[in-house]
């Protein structure tokens, strides 16, 4: 994939070490330790409850779920998306892979949530839905190779990024803004944010400001950088990451913004 053509330097906040990840692979995950609960627990049978829940949705067409189950305090709150840009075909993939994933990387927490190139999922026993969430689990990527002019290309960055954040965080946008910039004969800006679509515009525009900052900071000068929140993420590169990929058809590629599924069995 075009992701792997390039070597990265990551930051973890928790401490570890990643490479860049192809779609198929998380990009960050997150298991709460003070969430900790036993498999016999009411609250680990709504955990697989709402993880079957979601990915019937997903194979009935959605591209987005809230959903909870349970009752009282073993209720669990969930949020399921695929990226804006993704097919049908694709984000279904995804999300089954995800809710795998998140299973068995997070076997005995309440809490936790992982993001795929493709997709994201999240559950809590605490009702997160617009609560933006920068603190937990983030994570920094950038292309270990600086521009050759970095004054020129900071700005053409900043101002394709004023633009694609003004389109996500429109009510009809679903949270996603992405463009392109033509730097040169033979260079091209690509940049992509999305926000969880439970965000209002106010707090969607407020996730993605805090990951462009750093853009200035970690990633300054960086050919590439992706920043990875739960409730939100940005990305830039000079080369095409987004569909429909240069030469690509976008035929099954589905951008209709679709309202919400809710259960609350």
């Amino acid at each position: 994939m075009a992701s792997q053509l390039f070597h990265v330097l990551v930051l973890l906040i928790l401490t570890l070490t990643f490479t860049y990840t192809s779609a198929d692979e998380p990009q960050s995950e997150y298991c709460n330790p003070n969430t900790m609960t036993s498999s016999s627990s009411p609250i680990s049978a709504n955990i697989d409850h709402l993880l079957a829940n979601v990915v019937t949705k997903f194979q009935q067409g959605a591209t987005y779920v809230k959903a909870a189950s349970g009752k009282g305090d073993d209720t669990i709150y969930g949020l399921a998306q695929c990226r804006g840009d993704v097919g049908s075909k694709d984000c279904l993939s995804c999300i089954k892979d995800v809710a795998q994933r998140i299973r068995k990387t997070c076997p005995s927490q309440s809490e936790a949530w992982v993001r795929y190139e493709y997709c994201y999922l999240k559950y809590s026993q605490d009702n997160f839905y617009g609560k933006v969430d920068t603190s937990t689990g983030g994570l920094l990527y950038k292309n270990t190779q600086n521009v050759p002019n970095p004054d020129s290309f900071n700005k053409e960055l900043g101002k394709l990024f004023d633009k694609i954040v003004s389109r996500a965080v429109k009510p009809s946008s679903g949270g996603l803004g992405k463009d392109e910039k033509k730097l040169s004969d033979f260079e091209t800006l690509y940049g992509l944010v999305q926000c969880n679509k439970d965000l209002s515009p106010l707090s969607c525009g407020q996730c993605l400001a805090i990951a462009i900052q750093n853009f200035e900071g970690f990633c300054k000068d960086s050919q590439g950088c992706r920043v990875v929140y739960s409730s939100c993420f940005v990305r830039y590169e000079l080369y095409p990451f987004y569909f429909p990929l240069d030469g690509q058809s976008s035929k099954d590629k589905d951008h209709t913004i679709r309202k919400p599924i809710m259960d609350n069995n």
